[in-house]
């Protein structure tokens, strides 16, 4: 699988998606729904939105990628993740058109995902896209809004070298007369947005251009503002299409997340006597905003346990770690995972220094007996790395 190990996994192709939605008699079709791609923040903006329509009362799919812990927490159904009888049923009987097709991991799972939502009967189901947007097996979806959250350097192996390569990848989700949110504005993107919205006859806010009411959320996190006003953008776009979304249900949603949907790994503090802060944040526009909000943490002395993936560009990111830290390298217990080591020689040449560790697990261990009570530990650099301590 692409999460796993990488590049060799990854089909930038939906002919096998659509063969299988019509092998399953198209459950894709059978539910309203709303299409979040973007560099960052879509996970975290497909949650909060989840929450918000859970407490208006509807009852919600949500599909996300990757997972943390558990492969289920991918399909969601009011917040309850997936049970295994109908993962397991589903392989198991459609496990000979799986072979014969050569399905990818994350085909399956987007029929699995689709399928359920079917036999459940969701009133609306959030869809997160897996990678890019265009060629995402996702996008055999018609939803009720398409949403982009933003435009970063990431997976640029297969989405282009440029902002403008990425957006247009990423708006291939945008759908004929169907309403697109874009979450931030770049000017490097903003005109592709609004052209392909324009070829599609798709009306196209801005979320940082509307007037969006002052919520909070007990997401943590300063970047998660970007989100709240991107899923408060989404809601009122919703509103126009006859969605009922009453006000306490969009305040008591975006206050009870984490709780709601299960959300985990975004700004998470899992000890306090020293502060341990976990965060997914793995591409440069991502640390950019979590090492800013880490600057702003109180504490006598910093500790960031760092574990990356081995095909990872180190270059444009490790530059925003900062130098006076005590770093514990370590590899993520994957396939995909960089070696310690090497991770160490390439952080020295940006004058990163610290110890190499076999695991994650052992590299937090050890900065938890270094570190005093007002001391502060970031675990992060990958999903995986957050994956293997909350």
């Amino acid at each position: 699988m692409y999460q796993r190990v990488g590049k060799a996994a990854y089909k930038a192709d939906l002919s096998n998606t659509v063969l299988l939605a019509d092998h399953l008699g198209n459950p894709e079709s059978s539910f309203k729904s709303v299409h979040i791609a973007g560099t960052n923040g879509k996970g975290s903006t497909s949650h909060m939105l989840a929450a918000i329509l859970q407490h208006a009362g509807y009852k919600v799919g949500l599909y996300t990628s990757p997972h943390l812990k558990d492969f289920r927490e991918r399909i969601r159904i009011n917040g309850d993740m997936i049970q295994k009888e109908f993962v397991t049923g589903f392989i198991g009987l459609h496990r000979e058109f799986f072979e014969e097709n050569s399905l990818s991991f994350f085909e399956m799972t987007v029929g699995l995902a689709f399928e359920y939502f079917r036999d459940e009967e969701v009133d609306i189901a959030v869809i997160e896209v897996g990678l890019g947007g265009r060629l995402d097996s996702t996008n055999i979806i018609t939803p009720e809004v398409s949403v982009i959250t933003n435009i970063g350097f990431d997976h640029m192996n297969f989405l282009g070298n440029t902002l403008e390569e990425i957006a247009i990848e990423k708006a291939g989700i945008i759908k004929e007369g169907v309403p697109v949110v874009i979450g931030e504005i770049q000017k490097e993107t903003r005109y592709v947005f609004e052209q392909v919205a324009e070829q599609n006859l798709a009306p196209i806010c801005f979320a940082e251009e509307q007037d969006l009411p002052n919520y909070k959320t007990d997401l943590r996190g300063a970047y998660q503002q970007k989100n709240l006003r991107t899923t408060l953008a989404i809601i009122r776009v919703m509103r126009e299409l006859h969605w009922n979304i009453p006000i306490d249900a969009a305040e008591k949603g975006l206050l009870t997340v984490s709780q709601t949907t299960g959300l985990r790994g975004r700004w998470e503090i899992i000890e306090d006597k020293p502060k341990v802060i976990c965060d997914t944040a793995h591409n440069r526009e991502g640390l950019e905003m979590a090492l800013e909000q880490l600057r702003a943490e109180q504490y006598e002395k910093l500790f960031i346990v760092l574990g990356v993936v081995d095909d990872k560009d180190l270059e444009p990111i490790l530059p925003l770690f900062p130098g006076d830290a005590v770093y514990h390298f370590c590899k993520p217990d994957v396939p995909r995972g960089m070696d310690a080591k090497k991770l160490k020689l390439k952080a020295a040449e940006f004058k990163l220094f610290g110890e190499a560790f076999n695991s994650v697990k052992e590299a937090l261990r050890s900065a938890l007996e270094k570190a005093g009570k007002e001391d502060v530990i970031y675990v992060g650099g990958s999903t995986f790395t957050v994956a293997e301590v909350i």
